[in-house]
């Protein structure tokens, strides 16, 4: 582990929405006294279709975007934004990190983290990667839980069952790239988060 750590520059860490990659960036980066950083902040999608904790209502175009598109729709676009207006950011700060020695390493984590755009920044430049996976029913409970589910209208629920829908469908489209193109996935139930000691 302390070897490859002392090569490695740059960890990904990609994966679903509520897969547990900010949890395990941060913890990650505090046992390494690395820097951390979420492609969330490089540019936002349309988001969760929930109230947030700061209780301001949802944006009308927001709830228009899971209204109007199919799964699949709503997948590709998706990948779209991510490749058109994350990945020329993440390419950057992996650079930037990898190769200048005078930079902080760096966990890197977020959904716009796609295997296939990523594959090429991964080997031998000290970046390595990895993928978190969860069962259906974990990112169920989990999204239902923080977007209070149980007690938002007909309306709202339909919204919040479309995010988790594409979420799942976003998920095992994932797990198969990664399996496809021979990078590591993680099962955040079966394996403990130690599992990232495989870096």
């Amino acid at each position: 582990m302390n070897k490859l750590i002392n090569e490695t520059r740059v960890i990904l860490i990609g994966g679903s929405s509520h897969a547990g990659k900010s949890t395990l960036g941060r913890s990650l980066a505090a046992k390494l006294g690395w820097s951390y950083r979420s492609t969330d902040k490089f540019a936002r999608h349309p988001g969760r279709p929930w109230m947030g904790a700061n209780g301001k209502a949802l944006p009308e175009y927001v709830a228009e975007h899971y209204r109007t598109r199919s799964i699949e729709a709503l997948f590709l676009d998706v990948l779209s934004h991510y490749e058109k207006n994350v990945l020329p950011q993440v390419e950057s700060i992996v650079y930037s990190h990898a190769f200048d020695l005078s930079t902080q390493c760096l966990i890197l984590e977020g959904s716009a983290l796609w295997p296939e755009f990523v594959a090429n920044l991964v080997g031998e430049n000290g970046v390595k990667a990895i993928w978190l996976t969860a069962s259906d029913q974990l990112l169920g409970n989990r999204i239902k839980r923080e977007s209070d589910f149980s007690n938002v209208g007909e309306d709202e629920k339909h919204l919040i069952q479309k995010f988790l829908d594409l979420t799942l469908f976003y998920n095992k489209r994932m797990r198969e790239t990664v399996e496809r193109l021979g990078f590591i996935c993680i099962d955040v139930e079966s394996v403990s988060m130690a599992a990232a000691d495989l870096l």
